[in-house]
């Protein structure tokens, strides 16, 4: 993506005689582990342009997908809605009116840009699931991401509850417990999180985290 935005941006101040940064930011990627995820970060796309300004409905963004995900008369498109969809059930109409009470509720949240708030779309999946506890804690059952990919990996809500778990226990790490540590700090990192940021999260020292990862099982 940043080589296609650096070439796009050559051209278009080629074209029209310009200097400078046609885009503003680094282009930030995120990977989607969960379904959940994968669920919230497709409404946060949708949202940008009404977040932005540009729009008072993100349903009238011309140059949207989002028409894709609610509405049964979109033209065909090379955009293939139905593996974000799918989360939401099999039946197209119902899974496509329900996409947009989710699209409808999204825009009543106040989230932050995700350029400065790295955890913008993981607080808006936060405050939907709130909002629509039963749908979210089936999303989480469905595991589409994690059959696709082979990757059995916990979801956020099932992360955040081992860590107070481990935390109600006094993180106390003995013989019988570093097993759990272990995948706990695995499960961490495979979604790119730094020792530091896992020692800061889970409430012990950098050094404790190399000596579980080190001393294995």
């Amino acid at each position: 993506m940043r080589d296609l935005f650096s070439r796009y941006a050559m051209m278009f101040n080629k074209k029209y005689q310009r200097k400078g940064h046609l885009f503003a930011g680094p282009y930030r990627q995120a990977v989607c582990l969960d379904d959940s995820y994968l669920l919230a970060a497709s409404l946060y796309i949708h949202m940008n342009p009404a977040r932005a300004g540009i729009v008072a409905d993100p349903r009238g963004y011309r140059w949207s997908s989002v028409k894709l995900f609610h509405d049964h008369s979109a033209p065909r498109s090379f955009v293939k809605p139905d593996f974000v969809l799918r989360v939401l059930g099999r039946d197209d109409r119902e899974r496509k009116k329900i996409y947009t009470d989710l699209l409808n509720r999204s825009a009543s949240s106040a989230t932050e840009d995700v350029l400065e708030q790295t955890d913008a779309v993981t607080q808006l999946r936060k405050a939907l699931a709130c909002v629509f506890p039963a749908l979210f804690s089936s999303v989480r059952k469905n595991r589409q991401i994690a059959r696709r990919t082979g990757l059995e990996l916990l979801d956020e809500e099932e992360i955040e509850e081992t860590i107070r778990a481990m935390k109600a226990r006094g993180n106390r790490i003995s013989p019988e417990t570093k097993k759990a540590w272990r995948f706990l700090i695995e499960q961490l990192i495979a979604r790119g999180y730094k020792r530091e940021d896992i020692a800061a999260m889970i409430g012990v020292s950098v050094k404790t985290i190399y000596n579980i990862m080190k001393a294995g099982g």
